[in-house]
């Protein structure tokens, strides 16, 4: 008997390993098909199912086939054993079988009536990933890459409406969905589908702040291979990119606030406890990110000024990626949230660190981060396919699921349009009507309120709405995806603009009509001033190897400290791209380019687009109209007649 119970303890922990191996498999042969489609469709220019929604597809069929091919495991694998001498869940858990003893670790707490779920198929259940493995191992890297790749010029002219989008239009959406969804939740507790004490307002926001992350990769990724307006390129990408992070922490401070008495009553103590909670995680994931961003600026600083780390690019792009990864786990050892952290680091990473890298590292660390984002985000949309068939707690309610996107189609118009019309009181540049159109169409969701939904499923109210959630990412992927292309031609938004020659061509129309005018508004754009003077006199030559030398910016009595700080190739008469893009006077702030002025872009029906009047790095800080100037550093010669 001894040996038989070795036996089958082997047996089942091979068959464990051999289900770990299937479901690898399964994902390995859908990736596969993914990139053959991916490659498909960009052979033959099909835009009308992007590669995300492919991935889908390709995971309903894989859902369906296992879920109606596999036969069911043993029953006895999911029997409820009562253990009454046990008054807490040990992590831990050692079990003696007639003198055999079996150890066993805490995986998560079960609801009773999902007990009958974990007596079904392995297969299934081995397919049900781990929330912890969303959050930890594919959202980062996605994260990380859209703060990497940002472009700092037309973010940065966009930053207030960015801003605003991501942070006031966020909550806007999470109120409106909470309090619409609480109107079907009292609808359905009226007709009897619902008991009154398993849904309370608390829930309702908390859907609302999880269905309100945004996530149009699609329609970004049609965008960037039209070339379409960078300007409504870039106010969808920054609201997306910030959104995300927003949302996160939104509901995390929903989900902890906690009224002592009717959890559907208003809690002064409660609320104010919670938007704490949200300010103060916001803003120590910031600086955790930042802070984890510059001290990797300063080590390949130093490395490449001091060291022959630049000779070994694979060697200084996995210190970079290790670096990187480090933000996200100290955010999450911290009690902080680790995506908002990566997401901070990638930005600051891109404006500092990258600069200091050989240009072989330059190369890799793209690939690389470019890589890892392609993977995450097809195994995540794999698996959204997959979960509509393997996932065995689904709750389907018809009243929920309408009222789901009633209450997502209003939240975002009550986001974007009233937003959009108070933005337009304060910026020169207005975002047009076809914008706000197109902004409002381009509202899709995806991974985060995917993994947002995921990550609690033990309740039947938190089913519900991630059953709901998977079905409206399916829709809007599906639908607004496929339906961008035509909607940019119906709007009449402008494609096949090339961003470097906008800018050009809108400095060139604000030299010819501004010719006679020297003045500007400078008073109005303090902080904008004040940040890029700063950034590019002084943490641009300690953090990097461009900038004008410091020997230049500080006092003469820092002079020595000066010298040790300062790069040696900071003192070439030479600029790179990226510092002319904002630096700024005192006294009179303007545009210069060498380059001629170009021809304004047309668009799909070849029609010219008339030139916007303005100048190209209007700062849209809420603050008005600013102008900016090219500045190079001295020569090296000249620095020799200053010392």
């Amino acid at each position: 008997m001894e040996k038989l119970r070795k036996y089958m303890s082997v047996k089942d922990g091979d068959q464990f390993y051999h289900q770990g191996a299937v479901e690898l498999l399964v994902f390995n042969f859908l990736l596969i098909l993914t990139i053959l489609t991916i490659w498909l469709f960009k052979t033959h220019r099909f835009r009308f199912l992007h590669e995300t929604g492919g991935a889908m597809v390709y995971g309903l069929v894989m859902g369906l086939i296992l879920r109606y091919a596999t036969k069911p495991s043993d029953v006895e694998s999911g029997t409820v054993y009562e253990c009454e001498k046990l008054k807490f869940g040990p992590s831990t858990l050692l079990i003696n079988i007639t003198n055999q003893v079996y150890e066993y670790q805490y995986k998560r707490e079960i609801s009773r009536h999902n007990v009958n779920s974990h007596q079904g198929n392995a297969i299934l259940q081995k397919m049900t990933f781990d929330p912890s493995i969303f959050f930890n191992i594919l959202l980062p890297p996605i994260i990380f890459h859209a703060g990497y790749s940002l472009k700092k010029r037309h973010f940065f002219r966009n930053l207030g409406s960015i801003l605003t989008y991501a942070f006031l239009g966020t909550a806007i959406s999470c109120v409106v969905i909470g309090l619409i969804m609480y109107g079907f939740v009292k609808a359905m507790v009226h007709i009897g589908q619902l008991k009154g004490w398993e849904f309370h307002f608390t829930d309702c926001l908390f859907f609302g702040s999880l269905m309100s992350a945004t996530d149009p990769v699609t329609v970004l990724a049609v965008f960037h291979e039209l070339h379409v307006d960078t300007d409504l390129y870039t106010l969808l990408f920054g609201e997306s990119v910030l959104n995300d992070a927003v949302a996160i922490v939104l509901t995390y401070s929903i989900s902890i606030y906690s009224p002592k008495e009717n959890p559907n009553a208003f809690d002064a103590a409660a609320f104010f406890q919670s938007v704490g909670n949200f300010l103060g995680i916001f803003a120590g994931s910031f600086a955790m990110g930042s802070s984890y961003a510059v001290v990797t600026a300063l080590i390949s600083f130093h490395l490449t000024k001091f060291t022959k780390l630049c000779e070994f690019p694979m060697l200084e792009t996995g210190l970079f990626f290790l670096l990187s990864w480090s933000a996200f786990l100290s955010a999450e050892a911290a009690g902080l949230t680790g995506i908002v952290a990566v997401l901070f680091c990638g930005v600051t990473q891109a404006h500092y660190t990258y600069n200091n890298l050989s240009p072989g590292s330059k190369l890799r660390t793209k690939q690389l981060f470019e890589f890892m984002n392609f993977l995450a985000e097809n195994v995540i949309f794999c698996y959204m396919g997959l979960a509509l068939f393997t996932f065995q707690n689904h709750i389907f309610n018809a009243l929920f699921i309408f009222g789901a996107f009633v209450a997502v189609f209003i939240a975002r118009a009550c986001n974007i349009y009233p937003l959009s019309f108070l933005l337009n009181l304060g910026r020169k540049q207005k975002i047009p009507r076809n914008f706000q159109h197109m902004m409002m169409f381009s509202g899709l969701r995806g991974a985060i309120a995917f993994a947002l939904a995921i990550r609690d499923t033990d309740s039947q109210p938190k089913q519900m709405m991630f059953t709901t959630t998977l079905l409206v990412v399916f829709f809007t992927v599906w639908v607004f995806g496929g339906g961008t292309t035509p909607m940019l031609t119906w709007l009449q938004i402008r494609v096949g603009v090339d961003p470097d020659d906008d800018l050009k061509a809108e400095a060139a129309h604000q030299r010819a009509s501004n010719m006679d005018k020297n003045t500007t508004k400078a008073e109005s754009a303090w902080l904008f001033r004040i940040w890029y003077g700063f950034d590019h006199k002084y943490l641009k030559p300690i953090l990097t190897h461009a900038g004008p030398p410091l020997t230049t910016t500080l006092p003469g009595w820092c002079s020595p400290v000066a010298r040790l700080l300062t790069s040696p190739s900071a003192y070439g008469d030479h600029m790179r791209d990226e510092d002319t893009d904002c630096i700024v006077h005192n006294d009179e702030l303007s545009t210069s380019y060498d380059a001629p002025a170009h021809t304004p872009a047309q668009d799909t029906t070849g029609s010219p687009q008339p030139p916007r009047g303005e100048d190209i790095h209007e700062g849209d800080l809420g603050l008005g109209r600013c102008q900016v100037q090219l500045e190079h550093a001295p020569a090296p010669s000249q620095l020799n007649s200053l010392a």
